[in-house]
């Protein structure tokens, strides 16, 4: 069941890949990094993810201690409705906002027992997340119904 969810997401990021090879451009007329730069970056670390996990899946080892063949379907489930509510929050509170709740949310059920380690981390990487994107690339990210002065 694995090795048949990693061939369907390597399907999906090789045709994400190419899609931004092909249809998005990686300059600006200007020289400036175009808006294809990115979507290229992830697009080619998804397939080679992917490759790298289908490698270690199809190597004979034994179980790796700790691991449970079902998986937890609670946590999937939780990140999936967390994910939602990103999505859902990000024109209502914002790009910066909604990163950081989410990746407190996302990071308290994922990193148990380590408040001050998630505080940190769901604060430093949207604000680096924006720094780059905003101040950095000059790009757009959703304000909000109210606009923070950063």
């Amino acid at each position: 069941m694995k090795a048949a969810f990693l061939v369907a997401v390597l399907g999906a990021a090789l045709l994400y890949t190419y899609t931004a090879f092909v249809e998005l451009t990686f300059l600006t007329m200007t020289g400036r990094l175009g808006p294809g730069f990115f979507p290229r970056v992830i697009g080619v670390l998804l397939v080679v993810a992917c490759l790298y996990n289908l490698f270690v899946l199809a190597r004979p080892s034994g179980p790796v201690a700790g691991e449970r063949e079902g998986g937890d379907w609670r946590i999937t489930a939780a990140v999936v409705a967390l994910s939602a509510g990103f999505v859902a929050l990000l024109e209502v509170l914002g790009g910066l906002v909604a990163m950081v709740l989410f990746l407190f949310a996302a990071l308290s059920v994922l990193n148990r027992g380590r408040l001050a380690q998630n505080l940190i981390i769901s604060v430093l990487l949207p604000v680096a997340v924006h720094l780059l994107f905003v101040v950095w690339l000059k790009a757009s990210m959703p304000t909000g119904l109210i606009p923070l002065p950063i």
